[in-house]
C-alpha cells in the first residue's frame, strides 16, 4: 500500500515538472514579449515604425549613444561607426555599424535590441534597422549595416540621453537547419 502511495506522488511530481518545463518554454517567452512591449522594460524598441511627419524640436537636443557586443559565441567584429550623435527630437537621423566575418565560413548573425532609459523606449522610433533582418556575411566579408530613427518629440523632459545596445548572435545553425527542414520537406512533396 505503501508503494502505491508513493507511486502516485512521484506521478504527480513528474506531471508538475513537465507542466512547468512546457509553461517555460511556450508560454513564458510570449507573456515576456507582451509584458516588455506594453511597459517599454527591457529597452525592447518594438518593430519597423511608420515615419510620419513630424515638427523637429530645434529647442532640444537628445544624446544618443551605440554600443554594439557579440554573443558569447560570435566571432564577428562588431561596432558602431559613431559612438553618439546628437539629435532634435523628430529628426530623421542615419547612422550604420560595422560588421566584418573574419573567419573561414559563411555565417548568419541576428542583433538583438535593448534601450536604455526604458521609458524612452517608447519614444525611440526605428524606420530602417539592420536588427529586422537577418545578415549573411560570406568568409572574410565585411558590411555596413543601416540604422535610420527618430526621436519622439514627445520624449519626457528628463531624458537627455539614450543609449542604443545591440547583441550580435550566430544563427548560422538554426538558419541551416530551418533551411535543411524546409529543402526535405520539398523533396518529400515533389
Amino acid at each position: 500500500m505503501r508503494l502505491s502511495e508513493n507511486a502516485k506522488i512521484a506521478t504527480r511530481l513528474l506531471a508538475l515538472a513537465a507542466s512547468m518545463l512546457v509553461f517555460a518554454i511556450f508560454v513564458m517567452p510570449p507573456l515576456y514579449d507582451a509584458f516588455c512591449e506594453i511597459t517599454g522594460l527591457n529597452g525592447k524598441t518594438g518593430s519597423k515604425y511608420e515615419a510620419v511627419p513630424a515638427a523637429v524640436d530645434s529647442d532640444r537636443l537628445v544624446t544618443v549613444q551605440f554600443v554594439a557586443s557579440n554573443n558569447e559565441n560570435m566571432p564577428w567584429q562588431f561596432r558602431p561607426s559613431v559612438v553618439s550623435v546628437k539629435v532634435h527630437p523628430g529628426e530623421v537621423m542615419d547612422t550604420v555599424f560595422m560588421a566584418a566575418n573574419p573567419t573561414d565560413r559563411d555565417m548568419v548573425g541576428q542583433a538583438i535590441p535593448s534601450l536604455v532609459p526604458f521609458k524612452a523606449a517608447a519614444y525611440f522610433h526605428k524606420t530602417e534597422c539592420f536588427c529586422f533582418n537577418q545578415q549573411i556575411l560570406k568568409a572574410g566579408e565585411s558590411a555596413e549595416l543601416p540604422l535610420r530613427f527618430i526621436v519622439d518629440p514627445d520624449l519626457p523632459p528628463g531624458v537627455n540621453t539614450i543609449t542604443l545596445s545591440y547583441t550580435l548572435f550566430d544563427v548560422t545553425e538554426r538558419v541551416s537547419a530551418n533551411l535543411d527542414n524546409k529543402n526535405t520537406d520539398s523533396e518529400r512533396e515533389g
